[in-house]
C-alpha cells in the first residue's frame, strides 16, 4: 500500500503550551503577593519575578513559532494568539510593578497597593483554572464572570487612591512614583479582563 505524504501539519499541543504560560503566569503573581504579604528580600523576589518574565518570553515564542507552522489548530488561530499575548502582557506589568517597587526605592507599601497585588494574584488564579480547563468550553462561564468582577474591584481601587495622591502624600516625587505604580496594577488588571473576553469569545465561536 502506497502512503501518500502528509499535506498538512500535525495540530500542535497549544492546549498544553497555553497550560504551561498561564501556571507560569501564577508563579509571577504569586512571588508578588509573596512580595507584598512580607516586604522584605525585595531585591531578592524581583530577580526571581524577572526570571519568571524571562520564561513567559520563551513560551509565548515557543507558541507563535508552533502557530506559524500549523495549518490546523484546535481553536481559532487569533484567539491563541491573544490568550497567549495576554498572558505575556499580565506577567510583563507584574514584572513591571515589582521592579517599579524596587527602582523607586518603595520602603513601604500602601494598603491599596497590597489590596491590588491581591485582586491581581486572585484573577490569575481563577485564569491559570480556566486555561487549564479550556478544553471544556461549558465550564467557563464562572470564571471569565469573576475576572471581570476582581478588575472591576481594580478600577475602583486604583481611581480612588490616585484621587487621593494629592491630598495625601505631601512629596510631589513620591506622588509621581505611586501614580506610575498604581498605572501598572490597573494594566496588569485589566490585561486579565482582556483573557476574560478572550475566553467568552472562543465560548461564544463553539456555540
Amino acid at each position: 500500500m502506497i502512503k501518500l505524504p502528509r499535506l498538512l501539519p500535525k495540530e500542535e499541543k497549544f492546549f498544553e503550551l497555553l497550560r504551561k504560560s498561564a501556571k507560569n503566569l501564577l508563579e509571577g503573581a504569586k512571588t508578588l503577593k509573596s512580595l507584598a504579604d512580607d516586604y522584605t528580600d525585595v531585591e531578592a523576589k524581583v530577580k526571581r519575578i524577572k526570571e519568571i518574565e524571562h520564561e513567559g518570553d520563551r513560551i509565548i515564542h515557543e507558541i507563535i513559532k508552533k502557530l506559524n507552522q500549523t495549518f490546523i489548530t484546535p481553536i481559532d488561530r487569533e484567539d491563541i494568539h491573544i490568550l497567549a499575548s495576554e498572558l505575556d502582557d499580565v506577567l510583563d506589568a507584574i514584572e513591571g510593578i515589582s521592579a517599579r517597587l524596587y527602582f523607586f526605592k518603595i520602603e513601604k507599601l500602601t494598603p491599596e497597593c497590597i489590596e491590588l497585588i491581591n485582586i491581581i494574584y486572585k484573577a490569575v488564579e481563577q485564569i491559570e483554572k480556566a486555561i487549564s480547563d479550556l478544553e471544556h468550553l461549558e465550564n467557563l462561564l464562572p470564571f471569565f464572570i469573576e475576572i471581570n468582577s476582581l478588575e472591576n474591584q481594580a478600577d475602583e481601587i486604583t481611581r480612588k487612591a490616585t484621587a487621593e495622591l494629592l491630598d495625601s502624600e505631601p512629596d510631589w516625587r513620591m506622588a509621581i512614583k505611586w501614580k506610575e505604580i498604581y498605572g501598572r496594577l490597573e494594566t496588569a488588571a485589566d490585561h486579565c479582563e482582556n483573557i476574560a473576553v478572550a475566553i467568552e469569545s472562543v465560548v461564544v465561536k463553539s456555540a
